[in-house]
């Protein structure tokens, strides 16, 4: 019995589009779904729950960023961005709403197909870590949700350590901003950047030699943050 394909839903209105990039997709493995409209979109969405999304941003019955804006209300998989704006206030303005990539049209097929397959590795679900993560001093044991400093036990709020755990998972790796407010206090919360502003501040007193000057937690201006492990 062969293994399901990897299912790659296509939301644009140009039926050009579909009769080619349908079949390139076919070719390349993928299971290609197809959707016309940005309400279509959405049903699609919710009702295939596809491994990534190509979308357009020029639907006729709605915004693209409207369409990626909602889909990102329930929807975690990859996004990719397909459209002929070529402006770069509309790709950081996508991107910023959760985008995982923007593709310009007129594109190469192969260049898409290369996108779609790097971001379906980057959102890849990961191997949890197993055994505590140093930094430094600090250990964190995320099996037993204890954290130590010099081999004394650091005592964390809850949301201090949900930060914390969420830094580790991906240590050396930059977090987004939106991406740790979404995972620690919901998506309802994922604008409210003073609240990760003083978890981290109150994480820093704790955790760093001198939290004037982080090297453990360390800011990416802008972006977001990364635990240095």
């Amino acid at each position: 019995m062969s293994a399901a394909r990897t299912t790659v839903l296509v939301i644009d209105d140009e039926s050009q589009i579909h009769r080619f990039l349908s079949p390139a997709l076919d070719a390349a493995g993928f299971d290609p779904k197809r959707a016309d409209s940005g309400q279509e979109g959405l049903r699609a969405i919710a009702l295939w729950n596809p491994d990534a999304v190509v979308l357009d941003l020029g639907l006729p019955d709605m915004d693209g960023k409207d369409v990626l804006k909602r889909a990102r209300e329930f929807y975690a998989g990859p996004i990719v961005i397909l459209s002929a704006r070529d402006r770069e206030a509309e790709k950081i303005e996508a991107l910023d709403l959760g985008a995982n990539d923007y593709v310009e049209k007129p594109f190469g097929v192969g260049e898409l197909l290369a996108r779609l397959r790097a971001v379906l590795r980057q959102t890849a679900p990961r191997t949890a870590p197993t055994g505590p993560i140093a930094a430094g001093e600090v250990s964190i044991d995320l099996d037993h949700r204890r954290v130590t400093r010099s081999g004394e036990i650091v005592r964390l709020t809850p949301k201090e350590y949900d930060v914390l755990a969420h830094l580790a998972r991906d240590a050396g790796k930059v977090i987004g901003h939106r991406d740790l407010l979404v995972a620690v206090w919901g998506a309802a919360h994922r604008e409210d950047t003073q609240y990760l502003r003083v978890v981290v501040g109150q994480l820093r007193q704790k955790l760093e030699a001198d939290p004037a000057r982080p090297t453990l937690i360390e800011t990416e201006p802008g972006v977001g943050y990364r635990l240095n492990a």
